[in-house]
């Protein structure tokens, strides 16, 4: 049961936050570039899976682009609010699919589901 409302949850973040992306005009275009940009985190699994796992917890943890998107609403920024939308659409998408925080024993092991 809990997996499948961590998957509700990420189907209901990847919607909010595409429809206020494109409701804010922004580009159809940098949204699809740039929308698998946060697996760019992964790269820590080059050194061992605790750095790994630990970097690529720090890319798919909804903090940091939520403080972005704060920051790029209250100073006007569009590109920061552009890239928070599409930053937390992606953290949406993976836990739609079944991808969750990872645990430092394997990548495969994370916070949903075995994968």
């Amino acid at each position: 049961m809990n997996n499948v409302l961590i998957r509700l949850e990420g189907l209901m973040v990847l919607v909010a936050a595409s429809y206020f992306y494109f409701t804010n005009g922004f580009s159809w275009w940098v949204f699809l570039l740039l929308l698998f940009a946060p697996d760019i985190f992964m790269l820590g699994y080059a050194v061992n899976k605790r750095i790994g796992a630990y970097v690529y917890n720090l890319g798919h943890i909804y903090i940091t682009p939520v403080l972005l998107l704060v920051a790029g609403w209250s100073l006007s920024i569009n590109a920061l609010t552009m890239i928070s939308f599409i930053w937390i659409a992606h953290i949406g998408l993976d836990r739609l699919v079944g991808y969750g925080l990872k645990y430092d024993t394997d990548f495969k092991h994370s916070h949903i589901q075995k994968i």
